[in-house]
């Protein structure tokens, strides 16, 4: 049996992916075969695929970091034919051949039954970011975080963590802010929850002011920007509050003095999405189908549904930084 699957090959310097045929022997290893339905687009499926930062371990490799089906088959008790499950993360389109495929084999300690109340379209419209944004919220309300405590701000909130995240700590009742770089997207942020959209000039205006701290505004954040706009978070911070940054889409350095963390008590907290124990994710899947789960047109309005001949275009607004949303990628 072939089927379609999109290959990331090296040739000398040169990085590129291009959809091929391909057989079940031909993937790498696992215990769990799934039929896949969907896949989908990240930053780091972006940077993996074209080469611009060397994630994948080996040349070639079918890429896509997430994916969701139904089982085939199963040599592992925990799984049986008919399963509808999701696996994001781990080493899949990093190590092992990944979601952009028809066929995906991986093994069993990655793979997470899908819960009832989400479909496998909704699964990938949350997918990796979704995941993420999740993490990012159960980790503020560990720390304390209540939709009490003031408003939250989400950065790169028109990207897949962004708007998952605001739809998210808008279902469950905080006055969001959204902080974008595209001024065209307003309304877009608004129709997911946010009660306010403040321009990312504002940020990079109060960083260039050099001030080691700025008016305390914040009682918690959603950050998959880094960079300065992180430390333009730092400084705005309230007493207390909390950052959980996932991402480095505004740089990997971070400019910033001690000055918030000592006198306002802010924290900065690291979500780590790849190699999340297994408990806290099947909580936070969990929830993602419960109170966190974003109602039906917010899906849909985050979700926009690319065949595999898309990826490379998918892969390049990501890359320019112009995606909203997810780009999610029928593999059936």
């Amino acid at each position: 049996m072939t089927f379609k699957a999109f290959r990331v090959s090296q040739s000398g310097d040169t990085v590129s992916g291009a959809i091929v045929d391909a057989t079940l022997d031909e993937l790498t290893p696992g215990d769990v075969v799934i039929k896949a339905a969907y896949s989908s687009v990240n930053y780091k499926d972006a940077l993996a695929a074209t080469g611009a930062v060397k994630i994948i371990k080996k040349y070639p490799l079918i890429g896509g970091i997430d994916v969701a089906g139904t089982v085939e088959s199963s040599s592992d008790s925990r799984f049986k034919a008919g399963d509808q499950v999701v696996v994001t993360g781990y080493d899949l389109g990093v190590g092992n051949d990944g979601g952009y495929s028809a066929y995906v084999r991986v093994p069993a300690d990655w793979v997470v039954k899908l819960p009832s109340a989400l479909t496998l379209f909704d699964a990938m419209t949350l997918g990796t970011a979704g995941f993420t944004a999740a993490l990012s919220v159960i980790r503020l309300e560990q720390n304390g975080l209540t939709p009490g405590n003031g408003p939250v701000i989400v950065t790169g909130a028109t990207g897949g963590v962004g708007s998952i995240g605001v739809a998210i700590l808008a279902g469950l009742g905080y006055d969001v802010t959204a902080l974008t770089g595209k001024d065209s997207e307003h309304e877009y942020l608004k129709s997911l929850g946010a009660n306010a959209v403040i321009s990312r000039s504002a940020a990079v205006e109060s960083i260039k002011s050099g001030r080691p701290i700025e008016k305390a505004t914040w009682a918690g954040a959603v950050d998959p920007c880094g960079g300065d706009i992180l430390a333009w978070l730092a400084k705005t911070m309230n007493y207390g509050a909390s950052i959980a940054n996932s991402g480095l889409t505004s740089g990997i350095e971070v400019h910033t003095t001690v000055i918030p963390f000592i006198l306002r008590g802010v924290n900065l907290l690291g979500i780590d999405s790849v190699t999340c124990p297994m408990p806290l994710r099947l909580e936070a899947w969990r929830r993602l189908s419960t109170d966190m789960k974003p109602r039906a047109q917010m899906l849909k309005a985050i979700a926009r549904e690319i065949p595999l001949s898309g990826l490379p275009e998918a892969f390049e607004t990501l890359a320019k930084g112009g995606a909203k949303g997810r780009f999610v990628v029928n593999v059936a």
